[in-house]
C-alpha cells in the first residue's frame, strides 16, 4: 500500500538537477512527474560585487548579515583576486556579522572570525530573531544574499530603522523557454497537485512570472487550495512563505529523498481520511509544515 500512495497524484518539479533521480522516486510510490525548471543560470557578477566588496572596505557597515557559505566564500575570493583580502579581513573585525546555516559559519571559522548572531533554525528569519531587541534605528545594515532579492527580509530590517543594503554576489538568469509560464497555467487549472521547489531561485522565479502574468494572486490562492508547496528545506520554505505561500510541506533534513517521502507521507493521510483535504501540519515524522505566512 506504502508504494502507491502518490498513485493518481501529479508532481510538478521545479529544480533541473538531478530532475531524473526525484522522477524515479516519486514513481517508486506511483506518482506522475513532470519537469518545469524555473532555475537557469546562476552566474558570479564580477563588477557588481568587485564594487560592492569596495565601497565595504572603504566604509565598513555596522551589521553584515551572511546568509550563504558558498555567498561569504565569494567575497573572499574576490578579495584575493584584487589584492584586498588583509583589508577585508580588517574590515570584517570593524563589523557587527550575523550569520545564518552552518556551511556560513565554517567559512567564517577558518577566519578567525565568531559571529556575534547565527540563526537557530537554519533561516534568515531566525538569523533576524536571534538579534531580538539589538537597536537597529539608523544603522546601516549589508546583507548577503544567494542569486535573488529577499524583499520581506530586506522589509523587517527597514521595520526596525536599519539602512538595509543587499549584497548579490551571484546573479540569476531566469530559463530562457515557457516552462515556468506552463507551469503556473498548470497550478491554476489543476493539472498539478503539488509543485516541488529545490532551491530559492526557483520560488522567486515562480512568483516573478506569476506576477508579470498578472497571476500572482491566484497562484497563492491556488497554493491555498488544491495544489500543495514543498520545499526541499527549512531555507526554501521560508521563501515560500516570504512570498506568501502559507501551506507549506518540507521534511527537516534538506534532501531529495526525505522531500519525496513527506509528500508521500502527506496523500498517504489524506487517502487514510477517505480523500479530504488533511492539513499539512498532519504530517509528522521526518517532515515538517508551515502554516503562516513570513
Amino acid at each position: 500500500m506504502g508504494t502507491a500512495r502518490l498513485e493518481g497524484i501529479t508532481i510538478a518539479v521545479t529544480g533541473p538537477r538531478k530532475a531524473e533521480e526525484i522522477e524515479r522516486m516519486i514513481a517508486k510510490f506511483g506518482g506522475e512527474t513532470i519537469i518545469r525548471p524555473a532555475q537557469g543560470t546562476v552566474f558570479l557578477d564580477d563588477s557588481v560585487i568587485e564594487r560592492q566588496l569596495r565601497e565595504l572596505i572603504e566604509r565598513p557597515a555596522d551589521w553584515l548579515l551572511l546568509t550563504t557559505g558558498v555567498g561569504t566564500e565569494a567575497l573572499l575570493q574576490t578579495a584575493e583576486r584584487l589584492g584586498l583580502s588583509e583589508s577585508f579581513l580588517e574590515t570584517l573585525g570593524k563589523m557587527n556579522v550575523g550569520a545564518r546555516g552552518y556551511k556560513t559559519v565554517n567559512v567564517l571559522r577558518k577566519l578567525g572570525v565568531t559571529p556575534l548572531i547565527r540563526d537557530n533554525d537554519g533561516t534568515t528569519a531566525g538569523m533576524l530573531a536571534e538579534m531580538g531587541d539589538v537597536d537597529l534605528r539608523g544603522k546601516r545594515v549589508v546583507l548577503q544574499l544567494y542569486g535573488d532579492p529577499a524583499p520581506k527580509i530586506t522589509a523587517k530590517l527597514l521595520e526596525r530603522g536599519a539602512i538595509c543594503e543587499e549584497l548579490l554576489p551571484y546573479r540569476h538568469v531566469p530559463p530562457e523557454d515557457d516552462s515556468v509560464e506552463r507551469l503556473v497555467d498548470e497550478a491554476l487549472s489543476g493539472t498539478v497537485d503539488a509543485i516541488a521547489f529545490t532551491s530559492t531561485v526557483q520560488v522567486r522565479c515562480v512568483m516573478h512570472v506569476a506576477e508579470a502574468l498578472g497571476k500572482r494572486q491566484a497562484l497563492l490562492e491556488a497554493f491555498g487550495a488544491g495544489v500543495l508547496a514543498v520545499a526541499v528545506g527549512k531555507v526554501t520554505a521560508e521563501a515560500l512563505t516570504e512570498e506568501g505561500v502559507q501551506r507549506v510541506l518540507y521534511p527537516e533534513e534538506e534532501r531529495m529523498g526525505s522531500m519525496v517521502v513527506a509528500i508521500s507521507k502527506y496523500y498517504g493521510s489524506k487517502a487514510a481520511a477517505g480523500g479530504e483535504d488533511s492539513e499539512v501540519a498532519s504530517v509528522s515524522g521526518d517532515c515538517a509544515a508551515s502554516d503562516t505566512g513570513a
